[in-house]
């Protein structure tokens, strides 16, 4: 990969300053050049990015809510932390914002249309076909999924426009059958062997 360094010679009698240009990159055997960051080129690359897909749930004040999430991550081991994002747009947020405590749950390939429809704006999340049942500290737990967890919500950190949602386990089950869903390409999918 050939990258230029963006900035022009000038000579020692020069006085103005030259102005460094965006390196540009050109990617080898016909791949493209590189694109400066966007909104379009971020959303592009993500796609290709292979993502397990959990659904979060919290407690608010008009009852349960709850969204797809792929943005899923393992943060500590000791203590057990994990994080995940939510848009501060979502209409989710007002409840995850106050919340203590949220639900975690891995979702397995069979459940795609619950995937859809916790990722469907307007959707009633909680409504039939949805099966789940108030757990503890009156987290709502999803029924049938991979794992789920029960976390203590311990700093919400901005993002842009996102929050970064930083949370410590406090128990679980890990024994749902099954495989993983996966999220690649703006669609839900599985694995394949």
């Amino acid at each position: 990969m050939t990258v230029t360094s963006g900035t022009s010679a000038t000579s020692a009698t020069s006085t103005t300053p030259t102005v460094p240009t965006a390196p540009t990159a050109t990617s080898p055997a016909g791949l493209g050049t590189a694109q400066p960051a966007s909104v379009d080129l971020f959303r592009s690359v993500f796609r290709r990015h292979a993502a397990g897909v959990a659904v979060i749930t919290a407690s608010g004040d008009t009852g349960p809510v709850g969204f797809t999430a792929t943005s899923l991550s393992s943060v500590s081991a000791e203590p057990p932390l994990l994080s995940f994002g939510i848009g501060t747009g979502a209409s989710s947020w007002p409840a995850v914002s106050r919340a203590e405590y949220v639900g975690v749950h891995i979702l397995g390939e069979h459940q795609r249309e619950l995937a859809a429809t916790f990722a469907r704006s307007g959707a009633d999340r909680f409504g039939t076909p949805t099966s789940w049942h108030e757990g503890p500290h009156r987290v709502p737990v999803l029924d049938d999924v991979l794992a789920w967890l029960v976390c203590r919500v311990h700093a919400r950190v901005p993002a842009g426009d996102h929050r970064l949602v930083l949370a410590e386990v406090v128990l679980g089950d890990p024994a749902g059958a099954g495989r993983p869903l996966l999220y690649h390409q703006g669609r839900f999918t599985a694995l394949r062997d």
